[in-house]
């Protein structure tokens, strides 16, 4: 008795592998049947199987029409059948997405992005008041956050004022007597993560070789006891 051995690479190939070799040759099954009824019949049923292979599949909206559109694909859109839904083509399914446009405005200065200068051009046009004013001190705060952040150094209330004012095109022009919050703020050091990491690191060092010091000159001062 001779055995035959079928191997894959032998085999049509997988169109979509997901469904495994099962699926296929059921649908090819249905694409030789030449009565109508019986291949739409055998249609439905693969469909069914299809949904109770792939349960995650329920989860994607409108999932139906994405069992029919792979019965179709697996096919080689050759099955005659009737569906709930359009039915593909091999043109639209291989049809290529337009390319995606990017934004490719400038940034006049990189450590404020694009947010912050909006805001600015937003609060350039408000009428003068206590509410632009605050906008204003919000905004100029803000910002020297920003470039903390990205230079780790922070900017003077000189530098930030000239900055509100560049980027509001001249329509903001603060004067020294104006109440600025963020003239307000302390110049404290900010430590990233690595330098709090490295700082720690050097103060539990440092703990430990004095722990180990007082403990060698505690055994000397014992062992001169009489």
């Amino acid at each position: 008795m001779s055995l035959s051995l079928e191997y894959n690479t032998e085999r049509g190939k997988l169109l979509i592998s997901e469904y495994g070799r099962i699926i296929q040759k059921m649908i090819a099954v249905a694409v030789a049947e030449t009565n109508r009824e019986k291949r739409q019949s055998i249609a439905n049923e693969v469909i069914k199987l299809m949904g109770q292979l792939n349960p995650h599949l329920r989860d994607v909206a409108d999932y139906k029409h994405k069992l029919w559109d792979h019965l179709f694909v697996m096919s080689d859109f050759k099955l005659d059948v009737d569906s709930p839904y359009p039915i593909p083509s091999r043109e639209t399914i291989k049809a290529k997405p337009e390319p995606m446009a990017y934004s490719q405005s400038r940034i006049k200065f990189r450590f404020y992005g694009k947010i912050v200068p909006q805001m600015i051009q937003k609060v350039a046009e408000l009428e003068e008041g206590p509410y632009r004013t605050a906008y204003i001190n919000a905004i100029g705060s803000f910002m020297k956050m920003s470039s903390k952040a990205w230079n780790l150094e922070m900017l003077n209330d000189d530098e930030v004022m000239a900055h509100l004012e560049s980027l509001s095109n001249g329509k903001i022009a603060i004067s020294e007597s104006e109440d600025l919050q963020f003239k307000n703020m302390q110049q404290r050091k900010v430590t990233t993560i690595g330098e709090d990491k490295y700082s720690n690191n050097n103060n539990r060092n440092n703990n430990q070789n004095r722990n180990k010091f007082n403990k060698n000159r505690n055994f000397k001062n014992f062992k001169k006891r009489p």
